[in-house]
């Protein structure tokens, strides 16, 4: 169960969000024409899969301009949505302390106006980073302010086109109907771990796990830990194993040396955000590839945590070529020697695949991605990112063959996949809310054009006077 804040410093700062909303006339009036679902229940205006920064963010966009009927649905127990309280195993976060986040442009809403409630002006300027639990705190705080309804504990196992709704079946075995489904799933929203080869899927858990796993990092003490990977997860993970008391620990990086500049830190910026899907296809491609090359180097925080172990040894040039069982041991090839690991972590990231989410079902086969709308030169050719969806201004999924599949726009991809598409809209917490903007006005759009026949309707059949018809005496009016 969540712990609602009580403290007074929350109760004036949510007193000052209400006032403020209430000025703007937020949310605005219900204007969506309620749509009954071949079951007899009432549908759903938007079904949100996933109610971590980006499914809440993208909900109160939502409710905030008046669409009524947005669920939002998440396998994770309350309060335990996105990789904050899991995976995500830094002590503080990469972004800088000021950004707005998810704030939608309300001042009260952001982190800044939510710590210094509780801890004045005084406790802001003397936090540094943000520690990673403090921003889980703060997520469940938003949740609670916005309002929105959110089906904790529930996934959905099938989406599924019905006419001019979707079919969603759930994890408890529940059905619902929606007109529109936003995928905000997160970084392996489209797709699932990066896993290497050789790492077979009978040894998960017991010889090896990908970071974004569960790991017992205690029951590691005393035994040697590999980790693959040179990214903020490698490292982090890395570190828990030290900490937790493993007797080794050993990274892998198949380059040469650390990246040390962070050059997607130079595509931050509104004019960037607002402007990128507009880009020509070879420009976002170019920019997102330089990105990928280039790579992003971990914290130095991060690093300075692992290093502070005496028994951690960092091997570049280390590249896995093969992977075989040794009993209760994995050995590791690669061009620096065979490396034997009682417990190997894979910080390999996550890979975009549409075709790995069951979900999806058979809309998986026809979503248009990047690899069937643009071929780029040879030197600029890559698999993996061929592999992202084309999606258009509202993150809506678009047909691999014109006209055979309509649904797929209403159904959209606010997940780290509309990366190449969008730009850093869906995944970050510098451009979550203009992220969240845009998808709400492309859902209000298309929402507006399928019901415009009874928004005419009741246009014609409107007659509320304006004038009584008395307010000139003597003069018919």
């Amino acid at each position: 169960m969540m712990q609602h804040d009580t403290a007074p410093g929350l109760l004036v700062l949510e007193g000052r969000l209400a006032e403020s909303l209430e000025r703007l006339q937020e949310p605005s009036s219900d204007w969506v024409p309620p749509t009954i679902a071949p079951d007899g229940s009432p549908a759903l205006d938007v079904a949100i899969l996933g109610a971590g920064m980006a499914g809440l963010s993208a909900g109160f966009a939502l409710k905030r301009d008046g669409v009524p009927r947005v669920t939002l649905f998440d396998p994770a127990p309350a309060g335990e949505e996105g990789p904050w309280a899991t995976y995500a195993r830094m002590r503080t976060l990469r972004s800088p302390k000021q950004l707005a986040g998810p704030a939608l442009s309300l001042p009260d809403l952001t982190f800044r106006a939510w710590h210094e409630a509780q801890h004045g002006a005084a406790g802001w300027e003397a936090l540094g980073k943000i520690p990673t639990p403090m921003w889980m705190d703060y997520l469940r705080w938003y949740r609670r302010v916005s309002g929105l309804d959110v089906r904790s504990g529930v996934g959905v196992a099938l989406i599924e086109p019905d006419g001019a709704l979707f079919r969603l079946t759930l994890s408890d075995s529940g059905t619902v109907f929606a007109r529109h489904v936003v995928l905000a799933t997160g970084r392996d929203g489209l797709g699932g771990p990066r896993i290497l080869p050789g790492f077979e899927p009978g040894w998960r858990g017991t010889l090896w796990a990908h970071s974004a796993d569960a790991v017992d990092f205690a029951a590691l003490a005393g035994r040697h830990v590999v980790v693959i990977g040179a990214g903020a997860s490698a490292f982090d993970n890395a570190a828990e194993a030290l900490e937790g008391g493993c007797g080794r620990l050993t990274m892998l990086l198949r380059r040469s040396a650390l990246p040390r500049v962070n050059s997607g830190k130079a595509l931050d910026g509104r004019g960037i955000w607002h402007g990128w899907h507009d880009l020509p296809a070879e420009w976002r491609w170019r920019l997102a590839l330089s990105v990928e090359r280039r790579q992003t180097p971990p914290p130095h925080e991060s690093v300075r945590r692992v290093a502070a172990h005496a028994h951690a040894t960092l091997l570049t040039g280390a590249g896995v070529e093969a992977v075989t069982r040794d009993g209760d041991a994995l050995l590791l090839a690669t061009p620096r020697g065979v490396v034997r690991a009682d417990f190997t972590i894979l910080g390999t990231g996550f890979l975009q695949d549409a075709a790995l989410r069951p979900e999806l079902g058979a809309m998986a086969r026809q979503i248009r991605l990047w690899r069937d709308a643009y071929d780029p030169p040879a030197a600029e050719r890559d698999a993996a990112l061929g592999l992202n969806p084309w999606l258009d201004g509202a993150f809506a999924f678009t047909e691999r063959v014109p006209g055979s599949a309509p649904h797929l726009a209403r159904l959209h991809c606010f997940n780290f996949a509309a990366t190449l598409s969008h730009g850093k809209l869906t995944g970050d917490i510098p451009a979550i809310s203009a992220g969240a903007q845009t998808l709400a006005r492309g859902i209000c759009a298309r929402l507006l054009a399928a019901d415009i026949g009874q928004h005419a309707a009741r246009h014609a059949a409107f007659d509320e006077p304006e004038i009584a018809g008395d307010e000139w005496p003597g003069v018919a009016l």
